[in-house]
């Protein structure tokens, strides 16, 4: 049984987890879009495209309003598995654009005023099922003549609403609606010295060595030999190259983008569609072909949004010239103790050891990087030090 309702901006009395719907007082002939709010979005995520150009504040109303639904009062079905109270706190208090700390419903935040809006809830464990179940009641309440002027006649939802329970998305044609998250900061590079387990001075409790001392020309006295320091021990000269962890090559981002691909116009389809007939077959609490199809879609759309998140923060990086020195692209032939052994050196995120597509910030990825062919490479393992030459750069 529904609980409320509750006028938004208001608190909800719902600490559990559930479903809830926000509804206006009376359906509306016209969608009450406030050209304003919808210009400083626009100001605000320079990359929000509508069919894959920059719009304008009229057209971009325009859009929203065509999915508008006169005879609905209904505007966004929503369900948490935390708070309900906390939801409709964190989507209230979102700014139109950001992502934190709730973007869910952001169509929302276009209106003129959310005054007079309701809110209806229902505390639940099965969440999921009954926000399917609300969505798929809504849509065949639509009258016929509604769905065929909405630009997405195949998925018809509640106007708030961008996607169904199952993964079905409303064809919007919007997309970078959302200002991007921030790339993480680069932390500061570091020095890092291996040493044997328990060879570090003191480590036996052996006294410091004694620092080397220099003699000093003959004919100086005793005070000038106290104040001469000692020399300083040059350490030979090393490569210092510094590697982005958003480094991609570009076969790396070429098989990324093939991937994402994959997933969304294969993968994603024939998961919604194992969805939907699980729940032809009844009682979606106890239906197990459901809910591991529920599961199989939370991970590809968890790979999915590791993707595309990989793919917008990523610096593609072309790979060096032939006979140049180590970089990233390069493919390294070595002497590994005299078996000659190919390594291309990739980034992080498309990094394969076992088809030889080592990373730039693994240690023999690292230690390479800067050579000339020729060149001996000594690399620090758990196993002990390892040597390598290089043979060819390719």
């Amino acid at each position: 049984m529904a609980d409320g309702p509750v006028v938004w901006g208001r608190p909800v009395p719902a600490s559990g987890r559930g479903v809830f719907v926000v509804e206006l007082p009376a359906p509306r002939p016209t969608a009450p879009i406030e050209v304003t709010k919808v210009g400083k979005w626009l100001e605000r995520v320079d990359g929000l495209r509508l069919d894959g150009s920059r719009p304008t504040s009229k057209a971009l109303v325009a859009r929203l309003a065509a999915f508008w639904l006169p005879s609905q009062p209904i505007l966004y079905v929503g369900a948490t598995s935390a708070s309900i109270a906390q939801r409709i706190v964190a989507i209230d208090r979102t700014v139109l654009g950001d992502r934190r700390p709730n973007h869910a419903a952001h169509w929302l935040k276009t209106l003129r005023s959310l005054d007079g809006v309701r809110v209806w809830w229902a505390l639940t464990d099965a969440t999921e099922e009954y926000e399917d179940a609300l969505l798929s009641a809504f849509a065949e309440r639509v009258p016929a003549d509604e769905v065929a002027m909405l630009p997405d006649h195949d998925v018809v939802l509640p106007w708030g609403n961008l996607r169904t329970a199952t993964g079905d998305r409303k064809a919007t044609g919007l997309t970078g609606s959302l200002i991007p998250e921030p790339a993480e900061a680069r932390p500061p590079p570091t020095r890092v010295v291996v040493v044997p387990d328990g060879d570090a001075d003191g480590a036996r409790g052996e006294p410091p060595p004694p620092t080397p001392k220099r003699r000093a020309p003959a004919g100086t006295s005793s005070a000038a030999r106290s104040r001469t320091p000692a020399p300083a021990i040059a350490a030979p000269p090393q490569p210092l190259v510094e590697t982005d962890a958003r480094e991609l090559t570009v076969e790396g981002a070429a098989r990324l983008e093939a991937e994402l691909d994959e997933l969304t116009r294969v993968r994603r389809p024939e998961v919604v569609a194992r969805i939907r007939t699980a729940k032809e077959h009844g009682d979606l609490k106890e239906n197990a072909e459901y809910h591991a199809a529920r599961e199989e879609q939370s991970f590809l759309e968890g790979r999915v949004a590791a993707l595309e998140a990989r793919l917008r923060n990523a610096v593609v990086v072309t790979a060096p010239a032939a006979g140049s020195r180590v970089g990233l692209g390069s493919v390294v032939t070595v002497d590994d103790e005299g078996e000659s052994v190919r390594y291309t050196i990739v980034g992080a995120a498309e990094a394969d050891p076992r088809s030889g597509r080592i990373s730039s910030s693994s240690p023999v990825g690292r230690a390479m990087l800067g050579h000339d062919v020729g060149d001996a490479v000594t690399v620090a393992t758990p196993a002990g030090e390892r040597s390598y030459r290089i043979l060819a750069i390719e």
